[in-house]
């Protein structure tokens, strides 16, 4: 195989994290090497900002050392050079070396701005706050809270973003000094969020190492056997790739076309996503390996695409236009597939220089220079509509169950698109799968909601009918529409037109939610005998309204009654909120000395737990981590309802408040909990990821069945990437008992992975 493919196959199978020797490089010569990129294509050649801003970070962080070993200057010198790979100005550049300092050491945003400047103190300040995003399945407050602050930190500048995602990519290549559950974590947290906000933003170069990444510890085995297949693959074919280069270059040539032409591998997890969602074996993947035809202009883009149908046979229904149409990310080519020698399908593409640049570097591409100070972002600043849109539909989505539904899994940000057509002529983009009822609610919310028909092409359709792309589309309206059905949600893609269905009918239905959620906060306190007139005073009520952000009582019962709230959080802070107004003065101590004297209305739990060295204390176990004997556990003193018991991992006590962590005590199971011969049962819950095959929930089941332990719930959902998740809730005697039926799962054919819930 030639040097020139041999450089594409290394440059897109990536090794892993393993392979990166810049981890252990010194310090001062990262500094050197993150000098020449930034001189390699920066206007300006005074770098002192640079510089300071280097001096500052490794003084900041002397003494600190990553779990590696090595310095910690190495983490944001590294994170500087990936932003100048991605040739950001000298404040981002600047806020990438800085952006642990307000976190990790004594240094404020004020000294920042100091000593730099607003604009470079807001970056780092931006990013300080994105730190401590949290977007694994549990602690929905924490997730929906700090997911609405990414969104609103990228509005403000999207710099902000850039920093975070080439901050999360070295992270990324330095996990294997983590734990594996940390790797794990890390892994599926970049999966959901990071590398598809990379991938909208258009910077393919961070999007394609972060999925490979990803994979590498969510589906090693997977990754390994793919990349030896690709390997192989390519030594196969080296000749056949060796021909149509040649032949490509010289037919270029003869047409006097000015191009570049290189080849490109498809990364790892893209062939991989491609072979399960298309369900096809990688021999039927066209373009993993393709040909790129880089030219100096649009007109020659269509030339060489001529020239090239002219002398190989193109594929029908192969051929895309990325440059009339081009995507939501900013991607522009054009994309086809002909037989190549032996009857081999074969992809090339077709772009422009800057369409290559926009292509590896997104809006990253398009940031201007201007010595001065002051920054701008050229027209394509116009392609960040979808950013505010997510900001617009956001404050209308209250409740936080159906925000994370709609950012992870209906998001128009994570999904593929369809191009359709008005009357007018305008090209309007949506989720792929869309319905005219999207398009109406992407036009305007009063024509979704007075919507009543739909010509597409001109024909009557039913309105739930799925759009293509090159669809034209008129919306019929009438002022006397009843408004949407409920039967919409079920078939509208977009989150924009949930969002606006949805708040259509809590506004129509406000009255009706305002009941029941009153009904059903007095049949929780009817049923756990609590005087719930006690707890409704002006004082408390106020109190509980600022804790989640509304304006009056009434707004509040309407999101209990739509269930966006559960009634036993409201009536849990009333509870607190009373308690800590009718003894201001009692502390941690109080409440124990209640316990160890029997005072007090406290659930006594079923099986031994010592708080202190107190035995059998009245406690209740938390049903968000659900602890079984063999855990590590604490104690976490409420006011009003005792010592809950919580594993030591849970997402609550992690993410706890550091006025809360002074209420926790240490606690511990009693000797003999959990034996085999005890008849006590302990409720716990765990998740089972696994592809979706016939027969899956019978092996499941067998196994309880086997093991003779009943299955008191269980719930099932599928992912558009073919994967189930199935939630299983159960009772167990121990860790020890759970570990061993774990063991026993993972031996079904097709589970992916098992894990135990730690918080909700």
């Amino acid at each position: 195989m030639s040097d020139e493919v041999k450089e594409v196959v290394d440059e897109n199978a990536h090794s892993g994290p393993l392979a990166t020797p810049e981890d252990f490089t010194p310090p001062d010569e990262l500094y050197n090497d993150l000098i020449e990129k930034l001189k390699f294509y920066h206007p300006s050649d005074d770098f002192s900002m640079i510089e300071k801003a280097y001096h500052m970070a490794d003084k900041a962080h002397e003494g600190q050392k990553r779990k590696s070993g090595e310095p910690y200057i190495i983490h944001p010198l590294c994170v500087a050079i990936i932003l100048a790979e991605l040739e950001m100005d000298k404040e981002t550049i600047a806020a990438g070396l800085l952006h642990d300092v307000i976190e990790d050491t004594s240094m404020t945003k004020g000294d920042v701005a100091r000593e730099f400047s607003d604009e470079v103190a807001l970056l780092v300040d931006g990013v300080t706050k994105l730190t401590q995003l949290n977007l694994t399945q549990d602690k929905l407050e924490i997730q929906a809270e700090n997911l609405r602050k990414m969104f609103i930190a990228m509005a403000k500048d999207i710099r902000v973003i850039i920093i975070k995602l080439a901050d999360r990519m070295h992270n990324l290549r330095t996990l294997q000094y983590q734990s594996p559950a940390k790797q794990q974590e890390k892994a599926r947290e970049t999966m959901e969020i990071y590398a598809p906000l990379a991938h909208r933003l258009g910077i393919s170069k961070i999007k394609v190492e972060l999925d490979d990444l990803c994979m590498q510890y969510l589906y090693p085995e997977v990754y390994k056997e793919l990349t030896t297949k690709i390997r192989e693959m390519m030594m196969e074919r080296e000749n056949f790739i060796q021909e149509m280069v040649s032949e490509v270059k010289e037919y270029i040539q003869h047409a006097e076309i000015d191009a570049e032409i290189n080849g490109r591998v498809k990364h790892v997890f893209s062939i991989y996503k491609k072979m399960r969602t298309q369900n096809k074996t990688i021999d039927q993947i066209y373009d993993v390996f393709a040909l790129r035809i880089i030219v100096n202009n649009v007109r020659d883009c269509y030339a060489a695409l001529g020239m090239i149908h002219a002398k190989y046979k193109p594929i029908p229904g192969r051929f895309k236009d990325y440059i009339a149409m081009p995507k939501t990310n900013m991607y522009q080519s054009l994309h086809t597939t002909v037989i190549g020698h032996g009857g081999r399908p074969f992809e090339i593409q077709f772009r422009t220089k800057e369409m290559h640049r926009t292509a590896e570097y997104g809006i990253a591409a398009h940031w201007k220079y201007k010595e001065g100070g002051s920054r701008a972002v050229s027209k394509e600043e116009e392609k960040l509509n979808w950013l505010r849109e997510i900001l617009e539909w956001q404050k209308n989505t209250v409740d936080n169950h159906e925000f994370l539904k709609a950012l992870k899994t209906d998001l128009d940000l994570f999904q593929d698109q369809v191009y359709v057509f008005t009357p007018a002529g305008d090209v309007k983009s949506l989720p792929s799968g869309s319905t005219p009822i999207d398009l109406a609610y992407l036009i305007h919310t009063a024509v979704g909601n007075t919507m009543v028909g739909a010509r597409v092409n001109g024909i009557m359709v039913p309105i739930e009918t799925t759009l293509k792309s090159g669809d034209r589309v008129e919306i019929i309206t009438s002022q006397n529409s009843k408004g949407p059905s409920m039967d919409w949600l079920k078939v509208v893609k977009s989150s924009q037109a949930k969002s606006k269905i949805n708040q259509w009918f809590r506004q129509e239905h406000k009255t009706d939610n305002i009941q029941k959620g009153k009904n059903a906060l007095e049949d929780y306190c009817k049923n756990k005998a609590i005087d719930l007139t006690a707890l409704l005073t002006s004082e408390y009520m106020n109190s509980c309204l600022r804790k989640y952000n509304f304006s009056d009582w009434d707004s509040l019962m309407a999101a209990v009654g739509h269930g966006g709230i559960k009634e036993g959080q409201i009536v849990n802070r009333l509870i607190e909120i009373k308690d800590k107004a009718e003894n201001p003065n009692r502390n941690n101590e109080d409440v124990l000395a209640e316990l160890k004297d029997g005072r007090g209305r406290f659930e006594i739990p079923k099986g031994g737990i010592k708080v202190r060295g107190i035995k059998d204390v009245a406690v209740r176990f938390s049903k968000c981590c659900s602890p079984v004997p063999g855990d590590e556990i604490v104690g976490f003193i409420t006011r009003g309802r005792g010592i809950s018991i919580h594993r030591s991992d849970c997402v609550n006590i992690i993410c706890m408040d550091e006025a809360d962590r002074t209420r926790l005590i240490e606690a511990e199971w009693e000797e003999g909990s959990g034996d085999e011969q005890e008849t006590t049962e302990y409720m716990t819950e765990i998740n089972i990821y696994t592809v979706d095959r016939q027969g899956i929930i019978y092996d499941v089941s067998k196994v309880f069945n086997e093991a003779n332990i009943n299955i008191k719930g269980i719930n099932s959902r599928a992912s558009k990437q073919g994967k189930i998740t199935i939630s299983l809730q159960f009772a167990v005697k121990s860790k020890n008992q759970l570990a061993v039926l774990s063991a026993r799962l993972r031996k079904i054919k097709g589970i992916i992975d098992i894990e135990r819930n730690t918080g909700s």
